[in-house]
Formats: structure tokens, sequence, C-alpha cells
């Protein structure tokens, strides 16, 4: 949901539901890339929001209003509790892994 006051988006407690737990990694995306805005709009988002989650193939597919949350982290606690949102359902697919962009919101 949007909040109209600060302009973050935040989960809705109602119709929010976990969809998927389990393993992967979330890595930063090391380059400029297009993601697709609220509002349909394309926009470059600069290195510092853009990331990057490896999940497995057996995970279900990420859509674009999905919002991944870091519930734990053994390589990086800064990372746990951490939100995202979905900005390409799959960028690539290899034999064990599935890339999806992801964008930073907090």
């Amino acid at each position: 949901m949007l909040d109209e006051m600060t302009g973050a988006l935040e989960p809705s407690g109602e119709d929010s539901e976990v969809v998927w737990e389990g393993n992967g990694a979330v890595v930063p995306a090391g380059q400029p890339m297009l993601l697709v805005l609220l509002d349909g709009s394309v926009a470059q988002v600069p290195t510092d929001t853009a990331y990057q989650a490896m999940l497995p193939v057996a995970a279900p597919r990420a859509n674009p209003s999905d919002l991944p949350t870091v519930i734990s982290s053994s390589r990086d606690p800064q990372l746990v509790g951490r939100r995202f949102r979905v900005g390409d359902a799959a960028v690539g697919t290899f034999a064990v892994v599935r890339l999806v962009r992801l964008q930073a919101l907090d």
C-alpha cells in the first residue's frame, strides 16, 4: 500500500501472505538497470537501490507486486529486515537458480 503522507510503500497486513520461505541470496546488481515503476513508466535505477535475488528454481515465480523481505542472513546481518520490490520476474534461469531484479525499499 502507498502511504500518501510519506510516499513510502508499506505492506498491507490484510492481504499480505508468505508465498515462499527458504534459502536464497540477495546481491547488489552492480550496474544501473531498468525497472517498471508503479505508474507503468520505465526508469533507470541507480546502483545503490539495484539488487538481484538468486532463488531456487523450485521457488514460486516472483511477481512485480511482491515485496521480498530478508528474514535472516549468515553472511550479512545488515540485510536482515530489508525489504525489496520485485522489478522483473525473471532475468535469467540456470539449472538450479533463478535471477530476479529487485529494488531496495529500505
